[in-house]
C-alpha cells in the first residue's frame, strides 16, 4: 500500500510544520480528509490555536475550533507522522542575502525525528538548489537515513495570497515536485486531495524552486516600473492614476499599479534569485534595479509628505502626521516586511514622529517587529496630515465627514491627505479643498 493510501485510509499522519499564514490553512484543509499534526515552535501561537482563535484572519476562529488538526509544539509528535510539509518563512539578511536558517532549524527538528518510509515536502520560497543541497543532506544528518532509499523529498512552492478570499488554496493551481517519480506522484495524490484545480507536474525540484522565485519576480519588474513612472509623473505634474486609467482602455494592458512592496514574498523572494544569480558570476540588471526602485518608494512617499506639509505652510517637525495603515497589504493583519515602516523611518529623520493607526494590527506584534504603539482611530481628531498607506476596506468605505473629524481645526487647504494607494476619490477630496496627492 502506498503512502498516499495509508494517509487516505488514516493509517499514516500528515505533519505540517509551520503554522502561520501558509500552514495554517493547509494544515485545516488536510484536516478534512487525513489525520493532521499542525506543529510550530511559538508555544503562544500554538496555545491560540488550541483555543480556537485564528490570528491570520486565514480561515476564521469558528473553522480553527472546529478542526482536527492535532496542535502541539513538540517536536516528538512529528515521529507519528509520514507525510511532512515544511511552511516557514524564508526571510533576507540586513544586507540582503538569503537567511537561512528557519529551514535549517525545521530541517534538523524534522531529521531527529524522521522514520523510515517518509516524505518531506518544502514550500518554503528557496532560491533553486536549496532543497537538494542544503536541506537533504541536513535530514540525512540528523536522522542518520539516506535520501532516495529510506525517504523521500520533494518541493512545492506556496502559493497563499493573505487576505484574499477569491484566489484560495483549493482553487491555485499547486506546481509539485519530487526527488524521483515515485515521490512525484505520491506528493501530487496527497496536494490533489485539497487542491481542487489540480496540481502541475515539474520536471524537478529545481524547476520548481525557480518557478516561485521567477513569478514573485516578475510581479516586482512590473511594479518597479510603474514606480519608477510614478516618481517621473510626479516631477512632470502629471497625475499617474488618470495615465494609468488611459492606458488600461487598451486591450493588453497588464493593469499593474504603482504602491509599496513588502511582505513574505515578493519583496523578499528576488533578492533570493538575484543571490543564486551572483555565486554563478550573473550580475543581475532588470531584477536588482526594480528591487532597488520597490526598495525605496517608502522614502518617496516620506519626502512628499514633508514637501505637501511646506505647502500648507506648516512647521514640518511640529506637524501631527497619521498613517492609516501598517500591514503590508489591505485586510489581513500580516506586517511581515511591511514598507510603511520606510514611510516611518523618514518622517523621524525629520524629527516627526507619526501616530499610526490600523485595527488589523495586533497592538503588541506592532510594538514587538517596528517599536510603533498604535493608536485608536477614534482618538484621532487633530491631525495636520492623513496619510492612507494601505488599502484597508474600513479606510475605503470613510466618508469626507469622518476624515474631516480626524483634522485639527483649521482651512481645508491647510490640510494634507496623501492617498499611497489612491482609494480615495480625488475630484471629492479637491472639491472639498484639501491639499490631496497621491502616487
Amino acid at each position: 500500500m502506498s503512502l498516499y493510501e495509508k494517509v487516505v485510509n488514516k493509517e499514516e499522519k500528515i505533519a505540517v510544520v509551520g503554522l502561520g499564514y501558509v500552514g495554517m490553512p493547509l494544515a485545516v484543509a488536510f484536516a478534512k480528509k487525513a489525520n493532521v499534526i499542525g506543529f510550530d515552535l511559538n508555544t503562544k501561537k500554538i496555545e491560540e490555536y488550541k483555543k480556537g482563535i485564528d490570528p491570520t484572519n486565514e480561515v476564521g476562529d469558528e473553522a480553527i475550533r472546529q478542526t482536527t488538526v492535532e496542535f502541539t509544539s513538540n517536536p516528538t509528535k512529528l515521529q507519528e507522522a509520514k507525510f511532512h510539509v515544511v511552511a516557514v518563512p524564508t526571510p533576507v539578511n540586513a544586507d540582503k542575502t538569503p537567511d537561512l536558517s528557519p529551514i535549517e532549524g525545521v530541517s534538523r527538528t524534522i531529521g531527529r525525528n524522521l522514520t523510515k518510509g517518509s516524505i518531506i515536502v518544502y514550500e518554503s520560497t528557496v532560491y533553486p538548489g536549496v532543497t537538494e543541497d542544503f536541506c537533504i543532506p541536513i535530514l540525512e544528518q540528523e536522522s542518520g537515513l539516506k535520501c532516495g532509499i529510506d525517504f523521500k523529498v520533494g518541493y512545492s512552492p506556496e502559493r497563499i495570497n493573505p487576505g484574499d478570499q477569491v484566489h484560495r488554496l483549493e482553487n491555485i493551481v499547486k506546481v509539485i515536485s519530487g526527488i524521483d517519480n515515485e515521490a512525484l506522484e505520491e506528493i501530487a495524490k496527497v496536494y490533489e486531495l485539497v487542491v481542487e484545480v489540480g496540481v502541475h507536474r515539474a520536471s524537478s525540484i529545481k524547476v520548481a524552486e525557480a518557478a516561485k522565485v521567477v513569478e514573485n519576480s516578475q510581479r516586482d519588474i512590473n511594479i518597479a516600473f510603474m514606480n519608477e513612472l510614478a516618481m517621473v509623473f510626479d516631477r512632470m505634474g502629471i497625475d499617474t492614476q488618470e495615465v494609468i486609467e488611459a492606458m488600461n482602455t487598451k486591450w493588453n494592458a497588464l493593469k499593474f499599479f504603482p504602491g509599496l512592496v513588502g511582505g513574505h514574498c515578493i519583496g523578499v523572494d528576488p533578492y533570493y534569485f538575484i543571490y543564486e544569480a551572483e555565486k554563478l558570476g550573473y550580475h543581475s540588471q532588470i531584477i536588482l534595479s526594480g528591487r532597488k526602485i520597490n526598495d525605496g518608494m517608502g522614502e518617496f512617499v516620506a519626502d512628499a509628505i514633508i514637501k505637501n506639509l511646506v505647502r500648507t505652510n506648516k512647521v514640518v517637525k511640529k506637524a501631527k502626521v497619521v498613517i492609516l495603515g501598517l500591514t503590508f497589504k489591505e485586510n489581513c493583519p500580516d506586517i511581515r516586511n511591511s514598507k510603511v515602516e520606510d514611510i516611518i523611518k523618514r518622517l523621524k529623520e525629520y524629527e516627526i514622529e507619526p501616530i499610526v493607526v490600523d485595527p488589523y494590527v495586533n497592538p503588541m506584534e506592532a510594538k514587538h517587529e517596528y517599536s510603533v504603539d498604535l493608536v485608536p482611530m477614534d482618538m484621532i481628531n487633530d491631525a495636520d496630515c492623513l496619510v492612507f498607506a494601505v488599502a484597508h476596506d474600513m479606510f475605503k468605505g470613510m466618508s469626507m465627514e469622518q476624515i474631516d473629524g480626524m483634522f485639527g481645526e483649521f482651512p481645508n487647504n491647510e490640510k494634507v491627505i496623501v492617498d499611497v494607494k489612491s482609494i480615495l476619490d480625488k475630484n471629492n477630496i479637491e472639491k472639498h479643498g484639501y491639499m490631496y496627492w497621491r502616487l
